[in-house]
Formats: structure tokens, C-alpha cells, sequence
């Protein structure tokens, strides 16, 4: 018996530093893909999101990279490893990629419709003619969505509605008051706020997402705590999520 405790003894210490040896490393950088949404993901690298995700990562030491590419592109590239995250997942959208425990914002989900139109709630947004720009996928997060048109790009969304081809486009704020500052009567449609969606990062399956998914949980954990990132939100005149 004292040989065999001796030999499984042995065995722990040599295996040791193979079991420590598997803790992935914290990288240095941490590259990111998002679509190019307004006053929130610029491609210059200014926004509300670009903002709030170096105060997550680079006083932990991580620098923020950023790709700006398609909404649905971001999403591929996450998936094969060639940027470490994308921008502006909802939970569980996409499958082979990992979420964090934390949100670190929320989009809010607003109908655009005419003005003199019905108003829309979410009990009743699955009766109506909607449009959303293609990757979104708001029929798995809404309920009862029945019939529904995936478009391209957002261009053209005014005449689709002027011209019954919807009754509704669903889209974050933000988005929709781009579009509204475009028209030449913002006056002739109206806005109705639908839901509220936590946004996450959607992170690469491989040893350096699972190190900067378990650092973004400690590092949100913490800056919730401490309300550091409640400037970030008022700087750009937007509602604090948390």
C-alpha cells in the first residue's frame, strides 16, 4: 500500500503543471467585428458601444481592435476564429460561439410606422406586415411573429412604408432615428417602442474566447458594482442598462 500511495503521489505532482498549463492566457488584444451602426459602432472607432467595451477591456490590459464589417459577416468571422467577438448579439442567437454571463447594453426595439397607422404593441406586433434588415431575426425574441420580410440594407425603408409593402420596420432607436432624420416629413411617421433586448458579444469557441469571456464577466461584475460605466451612457444620451 505505501508503494501505491507513493506512485499515485508522484503522478499529482508531475501532472500539476499539465492541469495549470490548460488555464488559457488572457490575451493582449481582444479583435472585434460589428457592423457600422450610428454614434454607436463608427468605423473611426467612436460610439457608445466602442466606448463602454475599452473601458471593459483595456484597463485590464486588453486592447480594443476593431473590424468593421456587415452585421451577418461579424458573425462568420467570429465563428472561424479570425476576430475574437462580434458586436450586438442578442443571447443565443448564433450557435458554435460562446456568451458571457453579462449583457453590456440593451437595444431598444421600436415599430416605425405611418402616422395616422394603428399603434402596435408587443402583444399585437404578430398581426401585422413587418420588415427587418436580414441576420436580425427578431421572430425568435418577439412573440407570435407571423409574417415578416427580411430586407438587405436599410435604404428604402420610408417608401416601403409609404407604400403598404409593411405595415412596420422593427429596429433599435438609434437606427430609426437615422432614418427619420433622413425624411423629408419625419412628421408623416411615428415611432412606438416595442421591447427591450440585452445586446452581448457573441465570442470565438477556442482557449482565447473563453479567456476574454471569463474577463469581460469579472471586469462587467465590477463596473456595474461601481457604476464606472454610467458616464459612458450619459456622454452619448443614452439610457443606463443596468
Amino acid at each position: 500500500m505505501g508503494l501505491r500511495r507513493w506512485l499515485l503521489i508522484l503522478l499529482c505532482i508531475v501532472a500539476s503543471p499539465v492541469w495549470a498549463g490548460d488555464t488559457p492566457e488572457v490575451p493582449s488584444q481582444i479583435r472585434l467585428a460589428s457592423e457600422t451602426w450610428n454614434d454607436y459602432t463608427n468605423a473611426d472607432g467612436s460610439g457608445l458601444a466602442w466606448d463602454v467595451l475599452r473601458e471593459i477591456f483595456e484597463p485590464a490590459g486588453v486592447k480594443v481592435k476593431i473590424r468593421s464589417v456587415p452585421y451577418t459577416r461579424s458573425v462568420g468571422l467570429a465563428r472561424r476564429g479570425e476576430v475574437d467577438a462580434w458586436v450586438g448579439s442578442y443571447h443565443d442567437e448564433a450557435e458554435g460561439v460562446l456568451y458571457a454571463r453579462w449583457h453590456y447594453d440593451a437595444d431598444h426595439i421600436y415599430a416605425l410606422g405611418l402616422a395616422n397607422g394603428p399603434v402596435p404593441t408587443l402583444a399585437t406586433l404578430g398581426t401585422y406586415r413587418l420588415a427587418w434588415v436580414r441576420g436580425y431575426k427578431y421572430e425568435e425574441y418577439l412573440p407570435n411573429i407571423h409574417r415578416f420580410n427580411q430586407i438587405e440594407r436599410r435604404g428604402g425603408i420610408l417608401p416601403m412604408l409609404q407604400h403598404g409593402r409593411a405595415d412596420f420596420y422593427i429596429d433599435a432607436l438609434a437606427e430609426l432615428k437615422y432614418i427619420l432624420g433622413q425624411a423629408k416629413d419625419p412628421a408623416a411617421f411615428k415611432l412606438t417602442h416595442i421591447a427591450e433586448l440585452p445586446l452581448f458579444l457573441g465570442f470565438t469557441n477556442n482557449p482565447r474566447g473563453r479567456a476574454l469571456r471569463a474577463l469581460f464577466d469579472r471586469r462587467m461584475a465590477a463596473l456595474v458594482d461601481s457604476g464606472e460605466l454610467k458616464p459612458i451612457f450619459q456622454r452619448w444620451n443614452q439610457a443606463y442598462p443596468f
